[in-house]
């Protein structure tokens, strides 16, 4: 990606079109029912032992939950402040992971990189190998970060010790379960694995060498296969620029888009 001139400001969302912050009804039920509905398809391959589908089901968890937490963190499905909480609680559940962990850290992520402060974009300053092998200690320490930063927030506090505590639990009892069935276990080891990815996947290679203006700080990587399996998380330029279009109006974001990126030279990556 060439490095953008001052002047190549992004337009405004208003003259791209309102209509790309539009959410229905039926894409908010589909977004936010998608893992759950992912753990059901686990539960009952796993019940008929069709274990060597647990990868595939779980890497499909993790993309569903990915796609809708971001959109939650970011107002962009219409679910109000209450809704919201239990949201990313519930979501977050599903990967033993913390919802709230997320959006605090994800939110300063938007507001600072590529300045210093900004854990969940540590990985785009390292090495490749050492974002691999950053892996196990990334999520702890977001949210070990997002702990601190809230502790003039109660009710924050309450919801990551929660979260902390449903993992750690989860875990304690896939164990205890272990001679009745692994399943459990197996999932637990499956999600926490697949986090160890996180740093490279969704910070590294999105972020990498990137530069000092908007337009350069990340990638967005167009095609018709690769978009679509990971539900277009792909477009992470795109959505650092408007991080109000829900993820399900990236794609046409992206098209009513590309004149500007074109003239700015902005060439995005191609994939599959």
């Amino acid at each position: 990606m060439n490095e953008a001139t001052p002047a190549c400001n992004p337009p405004r969302l208003t003259s791209l079109g309102r209509d790309l912050l539009h959410t229905t009804s039926k894409q908010r039920v589909l977004a936010l029912a998608r893992p759950f509905l992912g753990i059901a398809v686990f539960v009952v391959t796993a019940s008929f032992g069709l274990w060597w589908l647990a990868p595939l089901i779980v890497f499909a968890i993790f993309v569903s939950v990915v796609t809708v937490t971001h959109d939650v963190v970011h107002n962009a499905l219409g679910l109000g402040r209450r809704a919201s909480e239990p949201a990313l609680f519930a979501l977050g559940a599903v990967l033993l992971e913390s919802g709230h962990a997320y959006r605090i850290t994800h939110r300063q992520h938007h507001r600072v990189f590529p300045g210093p402060d900004d854990p969940e974009g540590d990985p785009a300053r390292l090495t490749f190998r050492s974002a691999v092998l950053y892996g196990p200690l990334f999520l702890p320490r977001l949210w070990w970060w997002a702990l601190r930063r809230s502790r003039d927030h109660r009710g924050e506090q309450r919801w990551l010790l929660a979260e902390a505590a449903l993992a750690l639990g989860y875990v304690t009892g896939s164990v205890l379960l272990l001679p009745l069935t692994p399943a459990p276990l197996l999932y637990a080891g499956l999600v926490i694995v697949g986090s160890w990815t996180y740093p490279v996947l969704t910070v590294h290679l999105p972020h990498r060498h990137y530069g000092n203006t908007p337009l350069t700080q990340t990638h967005t990587l167009r095609g018709r296969i690769i978009p679509a399996l990971f539900l277009e998380l792909t477009y992470h330029l795109e959505h650092h620029l408007y991080p109000q279009v829900p993820s399900h109006n990236l794609p046409e974001l992206a098209r009513r888009l590309d004149p500007f990126l074109a003239r700015a030279g902005v060439r995005p990556v191609p994939v599959p």
